[in-house]
C-alpha cells in the first residue's frame, strides 16, 4: 500500500502525511509559556500528522514518581531544571513525535541547542492577558506561587520572549478553536520545511 492509501486508512490527509515524512527523525517541539496550550495543541496536531505525542512535564512526573510542584517543592528549580533537561534530550532520541515542553525548558542554552539539532521549534506566543485569565484557574504553576502572580508572570514574559524569539517558527496561541491555531502551525510547518501546497487544508480534496 502507497502512502496516501495508508494515510487514507489512518485518517491522516495526503498533505498532512507527506509533512509527517518530512520530518524524518525530527520532532515537533512546542515552547512557550505556561498556559500557552502547548499540550492541548500538540496533541491535536500529534493526531493530525498521524505521529506520537508527548508531554516533557507528564514524562518527568512518571520518571520522579511525583508532581512538579512536588518536585520544586523537595528539590528545587536547579534539581528540576536538570532533570528536565535529561528527559528532554532522551525524548528527542525518539522523533518524528510533537513534543510539548514546559515553559522554562528553552530557556536552558543546552536544551535549546539539543532542540535545534534535533527537531523544529515552534512558539506559541501568547499576550499577558490570555496567560493570565487561562493560568488563573490552575494551582499547579510553581513559579507563580508568589504574592503578585501577575507580576511574576509579567517579568517572567519579558525575560523569556527574547529566547522563545530564536525559535522556527511563531504562532499566535488566542481563545479560537484549537484547529485554527494547528491548522496555522501545519502551514508554517509545511513552508519551514519546503512543502508545496503549504495552504492545503485538511477538508480538501
Amino acid at each position: 500500500m502507497n502512502d496516501a492509501g495508508l494515510s487514507h486508512r489512518l485518517g491522516v490527509a495526503p498533505h498532512d502525511a507527506v509533512l509527517g515524512a518530512a520530518l524524518g527523525r525530527r520532532s515537533i517541539v512546542l515552547v512557550g509559556m505556561m498556559g500557552a496550550g502547548k499540550s492541548s495543541i500538540g496533541r491535536r496536531l500529534a493526531a493530525r500528522l498521524g505521529i506520537p505525542f508527548s508531554d516533557a512535564d507528564a514524562e518527568i512526573e512518571e520518571a520522579a514518581g511525583m508532581s512538579i510542584a512536588d518536585i520544586f517543592e523537595a528539590h528545587g528549580e536547579p534539581s528540576f531544571r536538570s532533570g528536565e533537561a535529561r528527559v528532554i534530550a532522551r525524548l528527542l532520541e525518539h522523533g518524528p513525535q510533537v513534543l510539548a515542553t514546559g515553559g522554562g525548558a528553552f530557556i536552558n542554552p543546552q536544551t535549546r541547542a539539543k532542540i535545534h539539532e534535533k527537531g523544529i521549534s515552534v512558539w506559541l506566543k501568547a499576550d499577558i492577558d490570555v496567560l493570565s485569565r487561562r493560568l488563573r484557574r490552575r494551582s499547579d504553576r510553581p513559579l507563580l506561587k508568589t504574592a503578585d502572580p501577575t507580576m511574576t508572570l509579567t517579568n517572567l514574559l519579558a525575560a523569556r520572549n527574547p529566547i522563545y524569539g530564536e525559535a522556527n517558527i511563531v504562532v499566535m496561541s488566542r481563545d479560537v478553536p484549537h484547529e485554527v491555531i494547528v491548522e496555522e502551525i501545519v502551514v508554517a510547518l509545511s513552508r519551514e520545511l519546503g512543502i508545496a501546497d503549504a495552504s492545503c487544508r485538511r477538508d480538501e480534496p
